[in-house]
């Protein structure tokens, strides 16, 4: 059996995921507070900011994982704040922090000694995992982490038949963007991409679904952006 296990599959490129690798043949199961829509998808409620979260989602996750022959854990879930390096206290900056890297690694030490060959860690990060803008301090920071935490798996894990990848959207149309650009610059978003358009859901979890089974891309970062336009 095939086990895809998606963090935040309720809505956006988690939904999308969790859709294509249920197509693909995988058994899934979204971790995230909300319940993903789709019927044939196992829920686990669970709210990764929290400190205690193994305990609350490790019983039933280690029972989907046993059952298991390969794994794909695709931590897609994300906190993103409109914030500054000079107003970001560290409270606030830890509390994005616990959802989009400690949360990742409780999910890693719990997982990965279950993992068998053939079985993969994929991040969903983004363009400003590797460059920053104005007014995402938290996110560009964490995005950041996430990228030198993918590598380190890779090397820590050799051997193994586990691999690694990071894929990195550009401006993807779903509720967490929507809800950081305002709608009179979403014209100007869109411009930004060579096809003056943005990424659908889709498009990404397609992207994921092929690293997942592409081992050649371990230690990968691959940007998934319809090719920005740089100004």
């Amino acid at each position: 059996m095939k086990l895809a296990i998606v963090t935040g599959a309720s809505a956006g490129i988690g939904l999308a995921t969790a859709e294509s690798f249920l197509e693909a043949g995988y058994m899934v199961v979204n971790l995230s507070r909300r319940p993903c829509p789709l019927a044939d998808v196992s829920h686990i409620h669970c709210d990764l900011a929290r400190r205690d979260v193994v305990d609350t989602v490790g019983p039933a996750l280690i029972e989907h994982l046993d059952a298991a022959q390969t794994c794909a854990l695709i931590h897609n879930a994300s906190q993103l704040r409109n914030d500054t390096a000079a107003e970001t206290p560290s409270e606030a900056l830890r509390d994005v922090l616990e959802v989009n890297v400690v949360g990742i690694n409780t999910l890693n030490q719990l997982a990965i000694p279950r993992m068998g060959p053939g079985s993969c860690i994929l991040f969903v990060a983004s363009t400003l995992a590797e460059k920053a803008v104005p007014g995402s301090y938290s996110y560009v920071v964490s995005k950041h982490a996430q990228v030198g935490m993918m590598r380190a798996c890779c090397q820590d894990l050799a051997g193994t038949g586990i691999h690694t990848a990071c894929i990195c959207p550009g401006f993807t149309d779903t509720e967490m963007l929507r809800a950081h650009v305002p709608a009179d610059a979403m014209d100007a978003v869109r411009g930004m991409s060579a096809f003056n358009r943005l990424i659908e859901p889709r498009e990404i979890a397609e992207t994921l679904l092929w690293a997942a089974t592409s081992p050649v891309v371990n230690g990968s970062v691959v940007h998934a952006n319809l090719g920005q336009v740089e100004r």
